[in-house]
């Protein structure tokens, strides 16, 4: 090729390779046994010219390595790296990771509860490290020059996401920021917010999978392509829902016709029934097993099932052990019980008891596993490094599995469509499904990947297909505002300037950018009411106003004819609550108007009667036998006018509502007794408008006015009637304006409003209470705080406080689970309930000053339910005992007794010199921090 160059054009090539191989980029591609995509090149020339990246691209696409290449560069100049993750599974992955490259002398890990080599040039901390550190003014931050921030679409967790922005803000400018993130449908949007608060960042998005995905659907025995190509007609294809998954569904929801033909004889029915029996056997959803076997035979294995439920997680576990399954020989079992005996050697046998330690060791030397929270951290880590040597090849995981590890699989299988989302079961969006089969396919591995969906009885697969098609996962801010937040940034910047730094968030960016839209339509609508005032000019006089007449006469109108009725409804309810059993009425309309008998007069007994089907709100509902021998519950609608009894009768003890021989006798009864009676007229009252002096007044004005007697009179009022409808549209588009515009200013004003009564801050100065806030980090460090000045935890032993502090951190999995829970005794529960008592203060306080949990800002209610279990714990009663106690899987207990350990170091850290608390909480943090609690490897 070279030959065919000009001497001119060959000395440009040469000087072209002389420049690529002088830059940064050049050696640190040699380090790879790959070549490089585009966007990774573009985002690595990006960086090294001075600028920071956004990176958005599909799981598994390698957009790491942009990552790893700031780390390359700030080792080269000599500065610092901080490479941040979301999860501490994540930060341990991205550790050893990069340990392997380059020494553990090199690289630091920082995971909140684990320090290694803080000092490093590079260090992998979570996203909170790093958020914690700027608002304390670290050392560790001089000399730092990039900041790798991975999975930055996290800041749309409603929990967590607000720290992500928190640390874009605050992070000094010199610092080269790296974001990562999943492919996002707003990418260009975050991108310009970034180059608002950053400075100049290049946006790098790629659409394009390094590994194609095939989707498919599996029903019964056979896998059927989701999509199937069609002939575009100019040489491109087109993809369409397959037909034949189509035609399933259509046969699976049509109904048996056989039977309706008398002609046909008995031999056509059940030949049609034989036909019909066949093409449903067609239709099933298979057994977890069998999809492993099928998934097995057709070499699509690895995989990943994703079961979004931990118990589901164990249970397919199990149905694949009792069915004989075997995906491992007996050199991989030996390999599998060697890793595993070695990762566990430090956990003692009666606590791998407790564990299900054998359990699970049997299932991966089966080559299959478990992958959820509620496991033991180790247990998952082990899971995780199996899978990747090819040794686990079937797990079965909930979709925390999504998240961020590093756990490539050839296939992806989704048993359902529908997931528990904390409130309902709901549909997976298209975003989750995007995340969940993005897993499918290992790159330099797998030359495709392959997403299967179980096939489920009422599957549309049009609905499938477009989940599949859709890749739209906007990136939406969840930024608020919290107290740790303001005394942090009063201290540093002052009340003016932090309220400046708050409206550069995100989400402040994109209410902005939505009022864009809106103030246009206000726009519009303005140039419409100027056109329609000038239609509805009278030349007669002031139309406008006689307008404004006429609507006031309406609405008063309006209003009378609302309090009559509702004076009617608590006529008809006052009349009902005197009906007793055995009175005779006349129900004045419905259904079963007529003569009837009151069984019974259906009082709410202030409380939601289920068994009677109706609520206390709803008023009497009372049961009647009619006349035609029918047992009903009526209900208010029933009785617009007030009802009176019309006689009385006996109703015998033998009577049965639901005999209808009782119910036939004892409406003779009643037509014999009663049949001949005639219910008075109800008299209508004279209406409220008749004798109301406002309506008086303004039919007068109207009278009075010039503009009643306009010939085009009815013509300019229909003019009026648009224009009003318009002003009252466009103002509430000026009031969505206004409740968009400085939203989070407005809540950062509030929060300090209270700070300031509670004493924390004295305008732009914090107080000593105020440094004692800024130190305690969480959703309830107000609370926190409060019970340190109070001395609520003085004099408490290091278990008592350990169950006091959990209250803080802890939060059950749902809101059922709050039955009440069982406390320590003593002087630990009389604290907690002055905790409840202080959280009770505070929360009357955020009322006050429009604080709202509701939009996740202000302080939730502590949860106590964890507090047995850390105070046993942390008394040193064994992990068997104290699971059992607690009822909760060993992932969980862990987890909440390492967020445990990181609420009482920042207690000990805050706590007034001089008192208990600090020597308790450093003690407790020794009780808490023994056994599996220590057990999980690095982080």
């Amino acid at each position: 090729m070279t030959e065919d160059m000009s001497p001119a054009e060959r000395y440009a090539a040469a000087k072209l390779r002389a420049a690529e191989q002088a830059t940064a980029l050049a050696p640190f591609r040699e380090m790879y046994d790959f070549g490089l995509d585009a966007f990774q090149i573009d985002a690595c020339k990006a960086l090294e010219a001075g600028k920071g990246v956004l990176v958005a691209a599909p799981t598994g696409s390698g957009k790491t390595i942009v990552g790893e290449f700031a780390v390359h560069l700030a080792l080269e100049q000599g500065r610092k790296c901080f490479y941040t993750t979301p999860i501490k599974a994540l930060s341990n992955q991205k550790y050893q990771d990069l340990v392997k490259r380059y020494g553990p002398e090199k690289v630091g890990l920082l995971t909140g509860d684990n320090s290694v080599n803080s000092e490093a040039p590079v260090i992998v901390m979570t996203t909170e490290v790093l958020r914690n550190m700027l608002y304390s003014g670290s050392q560790s931050l001089i000399g730092l020059g990039y900041v790798v921030m991975d999975e930055v679409h996290y800041l749309s967790d409603r929990f967590r996401g607000a720290v992500w922005e928190e640390v874009i803000i605050h992070l000094p400018e010199s610092v080269t920021l790296v974001s990562l993130s999943a492919t996002v449908s707003n990418a260009e949007e975050f991108g310009d917010w970034l180059d608002t608060v950053r400075g100049d960042t290049e946006v790098i998005v790629a659409e394009h999978r390094p590994v194609p995905l095939w989707q498919h659907v599996l029903a019964g025995r056979r896998m059927y392509d989701l999509f199937e190509e069609r002939d575009g007609g100019q040489g491109g294809g087109r993809r369409e829902v397959n037909p034949d998954l189509e035609r399933l569904a259509r046969m699976e929801n049509s109904r048996p016709t056989f039977g309706r033909d008398k002609r046909r004889g008995r031999n056509m029915r059940e030949a049609d029934r034989e036909r019909e029996r066949r093409q449903r056997s067609r239709i099933w959803t298979p057994g977890r097993a069998e999809v492993i076997e099928r998934l097995d035979n057709e070499g699509l294995l690895p995989a990943i099932t994703f079961i979004f439920s931990r118990a589901g997680c164990e249970q397919a576990v199990q149905q694949c052990l009792y069915s004989g399954l075997r995906l491992n020989d007996q050199e991989g079992r030996e390999r599998v019980r060697r890793i595993v005996e070695a990762r566990t050697a430090g956990i003692p046998d009666d606590d791998l008891h407790v564990l299900g330690y054998f359990e699970w060791l049997e299932g991966l030397e089966r080559g299959i596993a478990a992958h959820h929270a509620g496991m033991l951290p180790t247990f998952k880590e082990v899971v995780e490094e199996l899978f990747v040597q090819g040794l686990v090849k079937a797990v079965f995981a909930t979709e925390t599995l999504a998240l961020g590890i590093n756990m490539p699989a050839r296939s992806v299988v989704l048993e359902k469509l529908v997931k528990w989302n904390g409130e309902q079961h709901a549909d997976i969006t298209p975003g989750e499904y995007t995340q969940l089969t993005g897993r499918a396919g290992r790159r330099g591995i797998d030359v495709e990947g392959h997403a299967v969906v179980l096939w489920q009885r009422g599957m549309n697969p049009g609905a499938l297909a477009g989940l599949a098609g859709t890749r739209t996962y906007p990136l939406r801010s969840s930024f608020k505002p919290s107290y740790n937040m303001a005394v942090n940034l009063v201290s540093q910047f002052g009340r003016h300037r932090s309220r400046e730094l708050l409206e550069m968030s995100f989400a402040q960016f994109q209410a902005d950018k939505s009022v864009v839209g809106i103030s246009r339509q206000v726009q519009k609508n303005e140039e419409g009411l100027a056109g329609y005032r000038g239609s509805m000019t009278c030349h007669l006089g002031d139309f406008e106003e006689y307008s404004r007449l006429r609507r006031e006469l309406k609405d008063r109108e309006t209003e009378l004819a609302k309090q009559g009725a509702a004076q009617r409804r608590v006529a008809a309810a006052a009349a009902l609550e005197k009906l007793k059993p055995g009175d005779v009425i006349h129900v004045p309309t419905g259904k079963y108007a007529g003569l009837a008998l009151v069984l019974d007069p259906g009082m709410p007994s202030g409380r939601t009667d289920r068994h009677r089907g109706f609520d206390a709100q709803d008023g009497p509902r009372p049961l009647v036998l009619t006349a035609e021998r029918q047992v009903k519950r009526l209900a208010s609608i029933d009785f617009p006018v007030p009802v009176t009894a019309l006689d009385r009768m006996r109703i015998p003890k033998s009577f049965n509502a639901r005999s209808p021989q009782s119910r036939r006798d004892l409406a003779s009864a009643l037509r014999t007794k009663a049949g001949h009676l005639v219910p008075s007229r109800h008299r209508k009252p004279r209406a409220a408008a008749a004798d109301d002096r406002e309506l008086g007044r303004l039919r007068t004005e109207i009278r009075a006015h010039p503009c009643h007697g306009c010939a085009e009179r009815e013509d300019h009022a229909r003019w009026a009637e648009r224009y009003h409808r318009l002003l009252r549209d466009t103002r509430q588009l000026e009031r969505r304006i206004e409740g968009r515009t400085n939203t989070i200013a407005r809540t950062f004003d509030r929060i300090c409003a209270l700070l300031t009564e509670l004493d924390y801050l004295e305008g732009d100065t914090v107080t000593e209470e105020g440094r004692r806030l800024a130190r305690l980090y969480g959703e309830l460090d107000l609370l926190a705080s409060e019970c340190l000045r109070d001395g609520v935890w003085e004099g408490l032993s290091a278990p008592e406080l350990a169950a006091c502090a959990s209250a803080l951190v802890y939060e059950a999995r749902q809101a059922d689970d709050a039955m009440a829970p069982k406390l320590p005794s003593g002087k630990a529960r009389d604290a907690l309930g002055e905790m409840v008592r202080i959280w009770g203060r505070l929360d009357a306080l955020e009322e006050d000053h429009k604080i709202n949990q509701a939009e996740g800002v202000g302080q939730r209610e502590p949860d106590l339910g964890f507090a047995w279990a850390a105070y046993r714990w942390a008394s040193g009663f064994g992990l068997d005992e104290v699971l059992r106690e607690a009822e909760m899987p060993a992932g969980d207990f862990v987890r909440w007794c390492k967020q445990l350990v990181d609420i009482l170091g920042q207690i000990a850290a805050a706590a007034p010199a001089g008192g208990t608390v600090a020597r308790a909480a450093r003690k407790a943090v020794d009780g808490v921090l023994r056994g599996v609690v220590a057990y999980s490897s690095v982080g």
